[in-house]
């Protein structure tokens, strides 16, 4: 069944000039990309988005690191989408985190992880509304899918 996910590339990301490196991993995996835009997170998009950690030791900092430089948010689509895109990213903690994977290969501490991807479909369809119109999702004609 063709799904959808939310990804956000970090502000680490861009400053380590990664940003074509973690895309390609996820198109090559055969997921087509439907929406993208690099953006300043406001604060209130920033708490919006962390809302399930509000109260927690470690918010501050999320809204802090997210909102310090720019971010690239994507929504990928596929079959099984959340759960692919969620394997190539790896395991939130980098020490669980395998090799192979973007936080894997990317990342050393969790609180300045490289990547956000949705953990479920509904996650994907909260996240994918708070950073995207449905205008600004195109999902394009792919004459490859045939070959994944």
């Amino acid at each position: 069944m063709v799904t959808r996910c939310f990804a956000m590339l970090k502000p680490g990301v861009l400053n380590r000039r990664l940003v074509g490196e973690v895309i390609s991993r996820l198109e090559r995996k055969g997921l087509k990309l439907v929406g993208l835009k690099l953006m300043q997170i406001s604060p209130e998009l920033a708490s919006k988005h962390y809302a399930e950690h509000e109260g927690k030791s470690f918010y501050q900092d999320l809204v802090s690191y997210i909102t310090s430089a720019p971010v690239v948010a994507m929504v990928w689509q596929g079959d099984d989408c959340v759960n692919l895109v969620r394997k190539i990213v790896g395991a939130t903690k980098p020490s669980d985190a395998q090799p192979g994977t973007i936080r894997g290969d990317f990342c050393l501490h969790t609180n300045h992880n490289v990547i956000h991807a949705s953990d479920s479909d509904s996650s994907a369809e909260r996240e994918i509304g708070l950073f995207f119109d449905e205008k600004e999702l195109i999902d394009w004609k792919d004459n490859a899918e045939e070959y994944y």
